[in-house]
Order: C-alpha cells, then sequence, then structure tokens
C-alpha cells in the first residue's frame, strides 16, 4: 500500500488560474483517457493510482501531476487531499473513476474476498475520496463530483451478483450525495458505462486469462473504448456548472442491454 507523505506549502508560483482536477484510476484504461483529455483542456490534473511508475510516465509525457495514492486507506487519502490544497489552494472537480471487478461466481459460489475487494475499491474508496475533498468542493462554490459507475449499477446479470451489488451501492450513493450537496452547489454526475474493451479490467476480473478477456469482446463490431468514456466524463465536468448531467449511461450500438449484446 502507497501511503502520501507530507508536502511543504510549495512557492505561490506553483499555483495555476487553470481549473484543477483529480482523476482516480489514472494509471490505465478510462482514468487515465479522462486524466489525459482534461489536460488537454487546459486543466491542472492530478493523476491519481497506485502505481507510481505509470503515473509517472503519463505526467512526463502530457504534463498531469502524480499523485500516488492508495484509496483504500484512509491515511493515504487525507495526504492527497492536504497535497492537492496545498499546491493549489482549491480543488474545482473530483472524478471518482476507480474501480474494477473480481470474478464471475454465482451468489451460491461467492468469495468472500472477492466481494469484499469490490466494495472496498467501488463504494468505500469513492466515498472515503468525496468525504475528504467535500469541504474544499463546498468552499469552491461550483464543486463538481463524478463517479463513474456502470450499467451493472443498472441491471443485474447472471455471473455479476458481487459487481452488481458495489455499482448499485455505488449508485445509491451518488444519488444521495447529489441530495446532499445541491444546497452546497456541489455538482454530482454518474457516468455508466456499458461493455467498454479496457487493457485490464476483464482480464483483472477474470483472474489474468487472456483469453477469456479477449472472448468477452469477440465478434462485438466496436465495443467502446476508454477515450469514449472519457470524453463523456470531460465533457460532463466542462458544462456550465449549472448544467448537470445527473446520469449519463454509455453503451455500444451493439449493446441493446446487459442481456442483449450482438456478436458478427
Amino acid at each position: 500500500m502507497i501511503e502520501s507523505t507530507a508536502h511543504p506549502q510549495p512557492a505561490p508560483s506553483a499555483r495555476t488560474s487553470a481549473p484543477v482536477a483529480v482523476v482516480t484510476g489514472a494509471s490505465t484504461g478510462i482514468g487515465e483517457a479522462t486524466a489525459r483529455r482534461l489536460r488537454q483542456a487546459g486543466w491542472t490534473v492530478y493523476a491519481v493510482a497506485r502505481r507510481q511508475d505509470r503515473l509517472t510516465a503519463l505526467a512526463e509525457e502530457t504534463g498531469v501531476i502524480a499523485a500516488a495514492c492508495d484509496i483504500t486507506v484512509e491515511a493515504a487519502v487525507t495526504g492527497l487531499r492536504d497535497r492537492v490544497l496545498a499546491e493549489q489552494g482549491r480543488v474545482d472537480a473530483l472524478l471518482n473513476i476507480s474501480g474494477g471487478a473480481r470474478g464471475t461466481d454465482p451468489v451460491a459460489d461467492a468469495t468472500d474476498e472477492d466481494w469484499a475487494w469490490m466494495y472496498e475499491v467501488n463504494v468505500l474508496g469513492t466515498m472515503r475520496l468525496t468525504r475528504a475533498f467535500l469541504p474544499a468542493l463546498r468552499t469552491n462554490g461550483e464543486g463538481t463530483v463524478l463517479n463513474l459507475t456502470s450499467l451493472a449499477a443498472q441491471r443485474a446479470y447472471e455471473g455479476g451478483a458481487g459487481y452488481n451489488a458495489a455499482k448499485f451501492a455505488e449508485h445509491a450513493m451518488t444519488e444521495a450525495l447529489r441530495l446532499e450537496e445541491a444546497e452546497h452547489n456541489v455538482r454530482v454526475i454518474e457516468i455508466a458505462p456499458g461493455l467498454v474493451r479496457t487493457p485490464e479490467f476483464s482480464l483483472n476480473r477474470l483472474g489474468g486469462d487472456a483469453a477469456a478477456a479477449d472472448a468477452v469482446y469477440e465478434g462485438v463490431d466496436k465495443p467502446l473504448t476508454s477515450d469514449d468514456v472519457a470524453q463523456v466524463c470531460a465533457f460532463a465536468v466542462t458544462l456550465p456548472h449549472h448544467v448537470n448531467l445527473d446520469l449519463v449511461t454509455v453503451k455500444p450500438v451493439a449493446q441493446a442491454a446487459p442481456h442483449k449484446l450482438i456478436r458478427r
């Protein structure tokens, strides 16, 4: 586990006038693509993930700020918040994109460890980051929280019970947050992707079985890419603040529903 360390107060020149975003899950997939998109749009972006080496490479390529942090560790999340506020003095948007699935077992064969991991990362991790940054987002006056859930947060499917449970919970938390924060003018957005072909999601879910991961997308004409979803995330947080995309479900045309996927 990687925990943030204390960061000294920077010189005033280290601060930027550009809007400031914290993007989790930025070492790969949708999180990385979203960090790239916002940086290209002129934002100051803190790219957050556990893998320092990947974040460093992304920072060197794009100019994002690498911020290694394990979102399952409260002290690490607190350190991340303190660093962002010390270096920038504010935060404009928190994009909770970290998440993932483990296993495809039915409930009868469910593994405690897999379910606990999915709840920890998708629900508690999102809660910790949001709780840490909410005071600054309220102070901002026009703060935004974007949570990346899933089509799995809307429809259950066989083999998806653990991931369904975690994403349904994240969806419910997002809806409650929107009600709680409206009086503070904090905009709360939910983006729910369907089938997205990313480098690691299915591979991790299926225990590193590359052949099984490839089979998930076999015959599907143009599944979504990480950048497709990142484009929606970046668009949502760069709209005028009074415009709130409460819930956006994003699917490839070939996926009419979780149970109806056209393979050719």
